[in-house]
């Protein structure tokens, strides 16, 4: 078991409008695995999160594509409450320790690094590195 499988069996219930629930579901993956993974975020089919999601926190309008790895302690939010929330693409690979903030959008096949603070937006195929991240390309020697 890990906080994702839980986090689908919540959205699941939410989306077939099954009351509390959900809710009790989202206490369970903070319980155990001390994230914050609201059913109300819409994360695609395949995505996972490493270490089996300690310490995730995911705002919830936050967009996470399909098959993107999330490792621990990574933060996908908004800066204001009022704000846009992030979009992440497909194939995304967010580091240990990240944080995606405000309206931003990851393309597709984006390496957000390790402890990135990310506040721009990262074009498809970039690696993202450091605070305030800066962009680079994958395969540059």
């Amino acid at each position: 078991m890990n906080a994702i499988s839980l986090y689908r069996l919540a959205h699941r219930l939410h989306q077939h409008r099954v009351p509390l629930l959900p809710k009790l579901l989202q206490m369970l993956i903070f319980l155990l695995f001390n994230s914050y993974i609201p059913y109300r975020a819409v994360i695609g089919r395949g995505s996972r999160c490493g270490h089996r999601g300690i310490a995730v926190v995911i705002n919830q309008e936050a967009v996470i594509g399909d098959n993107v790895l999330i490792r621990a302690h990574v933060t996908i939010g908004k800066i204001k409450p009022d704000g846009p929330a992030p979009v992440v693409g497909n194939n995304v690979e967010i580091g240990d320790g990240a944080k995606i903030l405000g309206g931003v959008r990851i393309g597709d096949d984006a390496i957000i690094g390790a402890n990135a603070v990310v506040i721009r937006d990262v074009p498809a195929g970039m690696l993202a590195v450091g605070v305030p991240a800066v962009l680079k390309k994958i395969n540059a020697e």
